[in-house]
């Protein structure tokens, strides 16, 4: 082998092997954002914190049962608000894990609050609740009061208040509320 036949080799390795590195990178670029994710549940499941910070805005609210609820009720513990109606697909989507992330987390201090905006109020939820064997706190505001109080403009939409009443995070749209991620956030959470 020639002294050029040696330098032209050794050229076409290295941009082989610099191809095949930068290749490698890109392919790998995806499991490492994942795993990060993984790392991190709120990046996971798409939450973001409201700007600016500040304490939930107290309501009081009726229940299907013609029962009194204020957020005040909740104080001390975490809560997921989740505001959806009987109507919304994606909401309907979504309550199976939230009826499961309540049974997970109850006892240690999590209270999952669904916030019904059926104008129908009571005559539609009621029949929807037992109909999908939901056992978790619901309330309804069929004016959208409670909606508008927290600038809620679409449905489901959820915001996660800390033990200390602050609203820490938003969701906009469905999530898996008891997928390891979530698990994961209420775990912290509620430490």
């Amino acid at each position: 082998m020639a002294a050029s036949e040696g330098a032209l080799y050794t050229a076409r390795v290295k941009r082989q092997g610099l191809i095949a590195a930068l290749a490698l990178t890109i392919l790998l670029l995806p499991l490492r954002a994942g795993a990060q994710a993984a790392q991190d549940p709120v990046a996971a499941l798409g939450l973001t914190r409201p700007q600016p910070i500040e304490l939930a805005k107290p309501f009081r609210v009726q229940t299907p049962g013609q029962r009194s609820l204020s957020l005040a009720d909740f104080k001390g513990r975490v809560v997921l608000l989740n505001f959806w109606a009987t109507w919304c697909k994606p909401c309907e989507a979504e309550m199976p894990s939230m009826e499961r992330l309540h049974r997970h987390f109850e006892s240690q201090g999590l209270t999952v609050l669904a916030i019904a905006e059926d104008h129908g109020g009571a005559a539609v939820v009621a029949p929807y609740l037992e109909k999908h064997r939901l056992s978790f706190r619901v309330g309804l505001d069929p004016t959208s009061s409670v909606a508008s109080l927290y600038g809620v403009w679409g449905v489901p939409s959820t915001f996660i208040i800390d033990r200390r009443g602050t609203r820490a995070l938003y969701a906009n749209g469905p999530r898996e509320w008891d997928g390891p991620a979530a698990r994961a956030l209420f775990q912290s959470l509620l430490r």
